[in-house]
């Protein structure tokens, strides 16, 4: 089976290293011409991420060539690319084909929800997306993991199962390919919030409020999106708002740790400018999601309010203790 792989991130490259494992030719698609002359030179990518690429895994930045007669394509660029990437596949993509979304996000300019974009720009008819508790390198390094699987169509859920799922890695089936979405975009707005507390110093026990309090929230904005609040309970949810709000592997948290623990505006843009915080993109998103669709969150307003408008971080702990 040929598989098409759109991106050569970290997460990129973990999911490719985790599909050529059952002997699929895999081939990723780049626009970054540095990214393509150190494959063309080494058959590595080791400044992405610091493992041996198998051989059946290949690099381009033909497009054309990347999804011509492929089987399926896993769509893994950061979330706010996603758009301009579909309308680069338009030309050479075929709409039976099966699309997996692991990018996590939402579009920012239509505030729409990413499995939405790849229907509206490809006419894509067999739609899939994956989230869940897991790290690149985890998965790289083959530690035991887990993803929610949400898809539009049987065909679509069977391709990724068949493909992906492995020894070590563990895919869990659900029809709400709305809830799996914003549990995924969400927990990284929630992980900024955890890396604030930590930098201001507060212990576990605080930052596991504020983990059960979004919770609930995160249920909520399921519920009025459209989705299934229960899958709060799945991989995507818990179990990955667990992960990114407690580890210093995520960006997210990090980012929060720099806002918590410098209170310093001009540090907080350089980090920025050096690393790639999803939630931060994220959260602007879901703030004016939420406000045109009229639902009223009290948390996100609060985490957007330090984040983007240098409110003083104590305000977060003084919220959860007040919260009602």
């Amino acid at each position: 089976m040929k598989i098409s792989v759109i991106g050569t991130g970290v997460y990129s490259l973990a999911i490719a290293t985790s599909l050529a494992k059952k002997n699929n030719k895999i081939i990723m698609w780049t626009e970054n011409n540095n990214t393509f002359e150190e494959y063309k030179n080494s058959k590595n990518l080791s400044s992405i991420l610091n493992v041996n690429l198998p051989k059946n895994i290949t690099v381009s930045l033909d497009m054309e060539k990347v999804l011509e007669n492929t089987d399926l394509i896993y769509i893994v660029t950061a979330s706010k690319y996603v758009d301009s990437v579909c309308h680069k596949m338009k030309n050479y993509y075929n709409k039976k084909t099966p699309i997996c979304i692991a990018s996590k996000g939402i579009e920012e300019t239509s505030e729409e929800l990413l499995s939405n974009v790849v229907e509206h720009v490809l006419g894509a008819k067999h739609i899939s997306v994956i989230s869940g508790p897991t790290f690149a390198v985890d998965i790289a390094n083959n530690e035991p993991v887990a993803l929610a699987l949400g898809s539009t169509s049987l065909k679509a859920k069977n391709y990724v199962i068949k493909t992906l799922a492995n020894e070590n890695l563990k895919l869990r089936p659900t029809k709400d390919i709305i809830g799996i979405q914003l549990c995924g975009s969400i927990k990284n707005v929630i992980a900024i919030a955890a890396g604030i507390l930590k930098g201001l110093g507060y212990s576990e026990s605080t930052q596991a409020f504020l983990i059960n309090e979004s919770l609930h929230d995160i249920k909520d904005i399921i519920y009025y999106l459209g989705g299934n609040p229960k899958t709060i309970m799945s991989f995507a949810g818990v179990g990955d708002l667990m992960l990114t709000c407690t580890s210093t592997k995520s960006r997210n948290f990090s980012f929060g740790f720099v806002i918590g623990s410098t209170k310093d505006e001009k540090k907080i843009k350089e980090y920025l400018t050096t690393h790639t915080v999803e939630g931060y993109n994220t959260l602007d998103t879901v703030y004016k999601l939420l406000k045109h669709k009229n639902i009223q969150i009290e948390l996100i307003n609060i985490i957007y309010n330090i984040v983007y408008n240098y409110e003083s971080p104590v305000i977060l702990p003084k919220f959860l203790i007040n919260k009602k």
